[in-house]
This record gives structure tokens, C-alpha cells and sequence, in this order.
């Protein structure tokens, strides 16, 4: 064994999938010394998840790399609906749009999760060199498996400790080598949920070895995203089990270039035949197609299925019977796996908030409804700038017990609509309306229709917390027994007034629409102003400026955040890749910005109003090296060429009212309050729950 000296890190990263990447992400935006590792010898090269959805797009867009999916993704915008006719032969019932336009300015696409993962890794090395860590680089370390963790709970309550304790080994390539069943074509079994842990028989063969190659490593935080397997939840113990149910069905998956006469085969579609199963098809990229085959010849029948009679032959038979009378063959086949439909779920995300779960580590489901890496990233996307910040001393580090509150909700809807709509898919189509125990179609294309605010991701609405201040209205009791937790202190908390921005309700996403820039009439989704840099967004409704009352208003409102609001809080050091919609931060700051980013969004005529002349130095801070920033202030008014946003519309402000809007890190909302001084308060109050003094 050669000895390796203890090291420590702010966090240790298990995992280097989608969610451990958007871990990775996030924290070398915020220069936390990070490291991750993962078992396997490289990124996947072919295969996997391959779905994008709406509200996962824009998280990559704040990021800098939702373009680049963007534009090499296939867009998805129509689903066709496919069931027998009363001789049993199929046909198309119904066509209807794939996703609804007025949710986002995306819409769900699709591309190999490999591309995803070198756009991650890309986005992380565009971060450095971060002045916060500027000898530190998070790079995925690969081969490496973790054997022990050890939790010093005397320290957890420390923030300066390190009370996690990981052991570290090192595999031979060989080692960490998935076995393949063809040599001449990769599949997914191994990382399927019909495939056993491999990580006990590695670190079985790891023991025997003479040279293993060890080190102890010491975190603040430890993140397990290693999957169904997972092999940080198992070693946090019983407590940490995932629970739900495992069904009879098994379904393979088949990425390959079609050879066929079925006509819907670039669409999205929905296929029940009459006795054969149910196929799903996703068109994709670079003429790949994806099917997902119902195997009805294959049964778990309440036990292990034999994996031996899974093969890529024996799922495209299925497919062949499931589409006929219509023609399919193949010549390229770049990728296949199967699985067994179930839903799990597990009832603890963290340990003393110093180890956490993300993703397939915490709850699994059947890939059909395209939420499986969405739901992965979006987790990480939320835990991630809590811990980051708490690492900064930034946050208070009670608020990460919020990751919990917020990711276990989405999980257990999730589970539920997973359920319903597996079972409606697997399920035998009903021959009439007197078929009690068939699956109606019209059910089915109803549950799918009505499903898009939950599967685009748009319509995750949090909890009241800290972080989520909702009316009193809104706080109420689950039953006459349970209480929300958060409710104990919300008498003390900010209230919102949801009336005052009708669209910006605080739980969910903050949306985008079209604003001009005053500084030079460019248009700009407002979401592309606020990227995942780690900060916090104080959006100001002014309402119409050049009126004299309302222009005295807002600067009133500006020398109080500077004097009271913003010299209470840390200074933000921001990487080179904080703003991913502009050119790469080439001169340094004279000093870094502040924790709160203000944005002002008026509704003055743009030539009635001159930055400088007219606004309060919060709106247009100054820099002894690069000037004033005339990147803060925006006009609701049409543009030159891209017509007229009508953002206050889209917010639901009224110009009149105005409204004071905080955004979280993660774009969500946190706090609707007035632009009067009633609202001064509610905001403050809000920052304190949330943010350490300095």
C-alpha cells in the first residue's frame, strides 16, 4: 500500500454524472475547493439519459452552456398518440403539441448525455483561474472509489471543522472497466437497476491487492451522487433506505438510425398495440432514434429477472411486433440496456446536513417521463449554492436543512406521477368502454396533456421557509396533527404580498421576458442578467421614473440599500465565467461586488431618463478601474427589432404599484414585497433570515 497524507477539502463529490457535475459547477463558480471522484474510467461516451426539459435548459443557460445544447439538441414539438382499432391493427388517434410555448422560451429536447457532460466540464474550466481558490482546480478524478466514511458528530456543529472522514482507493483500469455483454456494442446494463452493485466485489478484489494505492481525505461536506446503487446512502445506513415498489414490467431501450415505413417516426409517440406491449419513440440527434420497448415476454414475475435473455435481438423483435404491420429495421445500433419499472424513494436526503444525497441516489423511477437527469441536475442545482455559500460563511448554515424541505417534495411528485403514468403506458389498452381492467387511451393522452407544468419542470412550486416567504394564507396545517416545520418561526419571518407581482410567486421560478437595456436598447431576457454567479437578485418594479414622485421613491430606495441593506453583507469574488452571456472577465475589479446584485426595471420612456443624471449610484455602481456599471438598469419598452417585451404584464406588476422582487441564486423566488416603505422592511428582514453579517 503506498501511503498518501491526509488531505482536505470543502466538499468531496461521489459521483461524476449529471448531478455531480452540476455540483462541480456550482462550486467552481464560487471558488470552493472541491473534489470529485468517480469509479468509472471515463464520461459516458454513448447512451444514457438523453432528455432535456424546459426549466433544466435554463439552469444550463445561467450557466453559459445551454446554447451549446441548444443548438445540437433535437427539439421535440409534437407527440403523436398510437393505439389498436377495433381489428387490433394500430393507428395514430391524436397529435398534440409536445410542450406548452408560453411556459419558456425552451422546450424539451434531446442529446446524448455525454455532450452534456463535456459541456460541464468545459463550464468548469472556463471558471478558473477564481480568484477565491487561485491554486485550486476541481477536475474529475476518475478510477477512485470511496470505502469508509466516518462522521465526527462533535464537529458538526463546527464551521471551521472538517468532521467528515472518507477513505479513498484507487482502481486499475482494468478495475473499474464495466463488463460489457457484447464486445462490439455498449450497453447500459450495468448501470441498470436489473444489474447487482459492482462496488462490494471492487473493493473485495481492492483487499487482496498488494500495491492498493490509499488516501484519507477530510471534508466539510460530503455529496453522494453515485446512483441507484448508491454507495454513500448504503454506508449512512438503514435509515437512509429507499422505499416504493418494484412492478412486473421490463422495458429495454434501443438507441439505432430506423429503417421504416412508420410515418411518425421523427415525432414523439405514444404506442399501445393490442396483445404485443407499448413502445415509446424519442427522435434524436444525428438521425438517432430511441425506442423503449415494453418486453412482454420477459417478466420479473416477482422475482430476478434473467438478465440472459435481454438482448439487443431479442428487445428489437419486440419492437417489430409492437409497430407491425408497419416495417422497422436497423443497420447502425449504437446503444441498448432494460430495466424494471418501480419507484423508490428515500425518507432522509442528508445526515446532520454535512453528508447529502442527490439524484438516483435518493430516489429512482422509470426514465419514460424524461425526468430522470432533469430531476438529478436540478437537485444538485438547488444544494449547490447553499453549500457553496455556507462554505463562504456567506449563508447561515441552517438554511441547508432547506435542500431536504425543498428536493423531497419534488421527489415524492415525481414518484406519484411516475406511478400513474407507468402504469397507464405498460398497461393493456382497453378494447371499449365497458374494459374495466384495460388503460382508456383518452386517460392516458389526458394525464400526458395535462402533465407539462410538472414535467417541464416549470410548475415546482417550494415550500414556505426561510428562503420561500409566502403570505399567512398560505401557511397552512397538512392536517389537524402535523404542522409544517417551517411554521414555528414564521410569525418572525417576512411576509410576501403576492398581489403586487401576480406571476412571481415565491417558491417557483422567477420567469424571463424581454427588457431593453437603457444603457444602449438592447434587448435581453432578463434571466440571462441573472447567472448562476451565487448571488441573490433585489429586482426592482419602479414604475414610471421620469414621474419626479416616483423617481425621489426609488432613490430613496437605493441610499437605503447602500447604507443599510448592502454594507451589512460580504462582498462577492466572482470567477471568470460568472457572466456566460457576455466575453470572458478580462479586467479585474478594483473590489468585488456585493452579495445582492440590484436590477431596476422601469417603465419610463428610455429617452427621459439618463443613468447617471437620474438614479442613485446602488443602480449603477462604480469601480475606481472600470467606471460605472450601466449593466443594472432596464426599460419595459419595444425594442428596435424584437418587439415589445411587456415584461410588467408578464410579472403581473402593476406600473403604478411597482413591487420589490428577491430572487434566490437558484432563480427562485424568495420575497414579493412593495417598493414603499412597508416593503424596505420586509425585504431586510428577508436578508437577515437568510445571510451572515459581517
Amino acid at each position: 500500500m503506498t501511503p498518501i497524507l491526509p488531505s482536505e477539502v470543502d466538499v468531496l463529490i461521489v459521483g461524476a454524472g449529471p448531478a455531480g457535475l452540476m455540483l462541480a459547477l456550482w462550486f467552481s463558480r464560487l471558488g470552493i475547493v472541491t473534489r470529485i471522484v468517480d469509479k468509472r474510467t471515463d464520461k459516458v461516451f454513448s447512451g444514457q439519459a438523453d432528455g432535456f426539459q424546459a426549466r433544466t435548459l435554463e439552469i444550463l443557460d445561467s450557466f453559459g452552456i445551454g446554447e451549446r445544447v441548444w443548438k445540437e439538441a433535437n427539439r421535440m414539438f409534437e407527440v403523436s398518440f398510437w393505439s389498436p382499432n377495433p381489428d387490433g391493427r394500430i393507428q395514430r388517434n391524436s397529435r398534440a403539441p409536445n410542450n406548452v410555448a408560453s411556459l419558456s422560451r425552451f422546450t424539451e429536447s434531446v442529446l446524448h448525455q455525454g455532450r452534456m457532460e463535456s459541456f460541464f466540464l468545459d463550464g468548469i474550466t472556463a471558471s478558473y483561474p477564481h480568484p477565491a481558490s487561485p491554486t485550486h482546480e476541481i477536475r474529475v478524478e476518475r478510477m477512485v472509489i470511496p470505502t469508509s466514511l466516518s462522521i465526527d458528530e462533535k464537529k458538526v456543529d463546527n464551521d471551521d471543522a472538517y468532521p467528515l472522514t472518507v477513505t479513498l482507493q484507487h482502481l486499475s483500469e482494468e478495475e473499474a472497466t464495466p463488463t460489457q455483454r457484447l464486445s462490439n456494442l455498449s450497453d447500459g446494463l450495468f448501470r441498470s437497476n436489473l444489474a447487482n452493485d459492482d462496488v462490494p466485489s471492487m473493493i473485495e478484489q481492492l483487499n487482496g491487492r498488494k500495491n492498493m494505492r490509499e488516501e484519507v481525505v477530510r471534508a466539510k461536506f460530503v455529496v453522494g451522487c453515485d446512483g441507484a446503487h448508491s454507495w454513500t446512502r448504503k454506508t449512512l445506513g438503514k435509515d437512509f433506505e429507499m422505499h416504493g415498489e418494484m412492478t412486473d414490467f421490463i422495458w429495454g431501450v434501443l438507441d439505432i438510425v430506423p429503417i421504416t415505413d412508420f410515418p411518425d417516426i421523427r415525432n414523439r409517440c405514444m404506442v399501445h398495440s393490442a396483445s404485443s406491449g407499448s413502445l415509446m419513440i424519442i427522435p434524436r440527434e444525428n438521425k438517432l432514434v430511441r425506442l423503449y420497448i415494453q418486453l412482454t415476454e420477459v417478466s420479473a414475475g416477482g422475482g430476478r429477472v434473467d438478465r440472459s435473455g435481454i438482448t439487443p435481438e431479442a428487445i428489437f423483435k419486440a419492437a417489430q411486433k409492437i409497430i407491425s404491420p408497419y416495417k422497422l429495421e436497423y443497420h447502425y445500433c449504437d446503444w441498448w440496456t432494460a430495466y424494471q419499472i418501480g419507484q423508490r424513494v428515500g425518507d432522509k436526503f442528508s445526515k446532520s446536513d454535512r453528508v447529502f444525497l442527490a439524484g438516483d441516489a435518493v430516489h429512482t423511477h422509470s426514465p419514460k417521463a424524461g425526468q430522470g437527469m432533469n430531476v438529478s441536475m436540478q437537485d444538485a442545482y438547488n444544494l449547490g449554492w447553499k453549500i457553496g455559500l455556507v462554505c463562504k460563511k456567506i449563508l447561515h448554515r441552517e438554511i441547508l436543512s432547506t435542500y431536504e424541505l425543498e428536493r423531497k417534495q419534488i421527489a415524492k411528485e415525481l414518484i406519484a406521477f411516475d406511478h400513474k403514468f407507468s402504469k397507464l403506458f405498460s398497461g393493456r389498452p382497453a378494447k371499449d368502454v365497458m374494459d374495466e381492467t384495460g388503460v382508456s387511451m383518452e386517460e392516458f393522452s389526458t394525464t400526458f396533456n395535462m402533465s407539462h407544468m410538472f414535467t417541464s419542470g416549470i410548475g415546482v412550486n417550494y415550500k414556505p421557509s426561510a428562503l420561500v416567504a409566502k403570505p399567512p394564507e398560505h401557511r397552512i396545517v397538512k392536517s389537524h396533527l402535523e404542522v409544517e416545520a417551517d411554521q414555528i418561526a414564521a410569525h418572525g419571518r417576512a411576509q410576501s404580498s403576492l398581489f403586487l407581482a401576480t406571476n412571481c410567486t415565491p417558491g417557483m421560478r422567477f420567469p424571463s421576458f424581454q427588457v431593453l437595456a437603457q444603457s444602449d436598447a438592447r434587448p435581453w431576457q432578463l434571466h440571462r442578467k441573472m447567472p448562476s454567479d451565487g448571488r441573490f437578485r433585489l429586482v426592482v418594479f419602479s414604475g414610471n421614473i421620469s414621474n419626479p414622485t416616483r423617481q425621489r421613491l426609488v432613490n430613496d430606495l437605493g441610499a437605503w440599500l447602500s447604507t443599510d441593506v448592502l454594507s451589512r453583507y460580504p462582498l462577492m469574488a466572482l470567477s471568470p465565467g460568472s457572466d456566460p452571456h457576455t466575453s470572458t472577465m478580462k479586467f479585474k475589479p478594483d473590489h468585488y461586488p456585493s452579495i445582492i446584485d440590484v436590477l431596476l426595471i422601469h417603465t419610463a420612456k428610455r429617452a427621459e431618463v439618463e443613468i447617471l443624471r437620474d438614479l442613485h449610484e446602488v443602480y449603477h455602481p462604480f469601480d475606481p478601474k472600470l467606471g460605472w456599471d450601466y449593466d443594472k438598469v432596464f426599460a419595459d419598452e419595444e425594442s428596435y427589432h424584437d418587439g415589445n417585451g411587456r415584461a410588467y404584464e408578464g410579472y403581473g406588476v402593476d406600473p403604478d404599484e411597482g413591487a420589490l422582487v428577491i430572487v434566490r441564486p437558484d432563480g427562485y423566488v424568495g420575497l414579493v414585497a412593495s417598493v414603499e416603505k412597508e416593503g424596505w422592511e420586509e425585504a431586510s428582514k428577508w436578508f437577515q433570515g437568510v445571510l451572515r453579517s459581517i
